[in-house]
């Protein structure tokens, strides 16, 4: 492709600025020759969240993770034993420091789209990261596959995202699908220590891409796990600002435990009307991290408690992984609040993909993307409690798993798996006082 040519011949003459700019400097410098090897220190990432609308708050806590990141990458933090941060930079590009460039997808698909192309034609980045929203990245990684330039999904779920055979897209984070099976599995795990079993249950969920995945990745369990009867599958849209309609079902149906996909601010509303009407299943659980979030909780304040959520990372693992610790604590001193687990997606997708760009030892697009496909990352390296971060043909990483956590005493605990927890699971759910 033309483009491609005139983008590798630009990248080419650049590097061979800078070879010429330290010979200039070396032989006491001139001006051109200092601008050349200023700007190959830098490599562009391109970072698309919502920083407005419903969502806004989410997008700006999961970005500042990116942006802590970078930090850390770039020298900031060097008594940190993170990755890069002794002593700072890329240094398989000479020490490069990596230059976010941050853009507000704004929760639109269209917006998403436009500026990802703004990015790669305009900024010049080397690769995209994002975006939260699995509608968003939909649509991110079609430009992104246009242009042949890597897109890193650090916390978008939705399984049809890898599923449609591109090749510049990779992803980090566990999809809908996988995380679907480990609400059976706890269930079944529950089950077994209990004489009165869970058998029914109903799923809720937003009506983006996300949502809609979800719930049909967990209808497609229950041939699986035969002991669980859906009671509904139960739409609502996104962005909503009344379910009564939807809790009123709930509460005619009587399921046993509610499953739900939903952002912040609905899941703060769903809460408030099961109050509201004195809807108590024995478990309200949730993929993501809404009804466990800093916002959910300052929101309920005690009402919070006992929620459960299939959760990826959580803090009182710390004493199991200091690195879970340190990175804990420099998101909390930064940003005066706790870190749940997308922002810690986010920091650890930043971390991966600053790895492979360090591998490859270029910008290239092409070199990035072969050392994203070569990614073999150890469970020391992670801030998660996963097995490693490898990536299969799809650009799915293969050694993600989850934990389910419990607000306890206005805190997220983990609770399951049972031989990993921090505390006894509280099950059913109290009822609100």
């Amino acid at each position: 492709m033309d483009h491609r040519r005139k983008r590798g011949s630009a990248r080419r003459a650049l590097l061979r600025g800078f070879a010429g700019g330290c010979f200039a400097l070396l032989l006491g410098g001139a001006v051109l020759g200092t601008s050349a090897a200023h700007a190959e220190q830098v490599v562009r990432i391109g970072a698309l969240y919502p920083l407005s609308g419903a969502v806004a708050k989410s997008g700006e806590d999961t970005l500042n993770a990116v942006k802590l990141a970078v930090d850390v990458i770039n020298g900031k933090y060097p008594d940190s034993h993170l990755p890069f941060a002794k002593p700072g930079g890329l240094p398989g590009l000479g020490g490069a420091r990596i230059e976010l460039v941050a853009a507000d997808h704004q929760a639109s698909p269209e917006v998403g789209a436009a500026e990802a192309e703004r990015m790669i034609t305009q900024q010049k980045v080397a690769a995209l990261i994002g975006t939260f929203l699995s509608s968003v990245a939909a649509t991110v990684a079609q430009v992104a596959e246009r242009n042949e330039v890597p897109f890193l999904i650090a916390e978008a779920e939705a399984t049809p995202l890898t599923e449609r055979g591109y090749k510049w897209l990779f992803r980090t984070t566990p999809t809908s699908r996988e995380q679907a099976r480990d609400f059976f599995l706890f269930l079944r795990d529950l089950n077994a220590t209990r004489e009165q079993k869970i058998k029914t249950i109903a799923v809720v969920h937003e009506n983006t891409l996300w949502g809609q995945e979800f719930g049909t990745s967990m209808e497609g369990y229950f041939k699986e796990f035969p002991e669980f009867t859906l009671a509904a599958n139960i739409g609502y849209q996104q962005g909503t600002t009344d379910v009564t309609s939807e809790v009123q079902r709930l509460i005619r149906l009587k399921p046993d435990v509610v499953v739900h996909a939903s952002y912040d601010a609905e899941a703060i509303l769903f809460a408030k009307t099961y109050r509201q009407f004195n809807f108590a299943p024995q478990g309200v659980l949730a993929i993501g991290a809404a009804f466990s979030s800093t916002a959910f909780r300052n929101a309920l304040k005690d009402d919070a408690n006992y929620f459960l959520v299939r959760e990826h990372w959580a803090l009182d693992l710390a004493g199991k992984n200091p690195l879970t610790a340190e990175v804990g604590k420099l998101y909390q001193d930064r940003y005066n609040k706790a870190m749940d687990g997308t922002p810690a997606r986010a920091f650890l997708a930043m971390m991966t993909l600053a790895d492979a760009i360090n591998r490859a030892g270029s910008t290239e697009p092409a070199a990035i993307q072969k050392a994203l496909q070569a990614t073999d990352l150890p469970p020391s390296s992670l801030i998660m409690p996963w097995d490693g971060v490898k990536f299969d043909a799809k650009g799915q990483n293969t050694k993600a798993r989850g934990i389910f956590v419990q607000t306890l005493q206005g805190k997220p605990v983990t609770v399951w798996p049972f031989n990993i927890a921090q505390a006894k699971l509280v099950w059913p759910k109290p009822a609100s006082e």
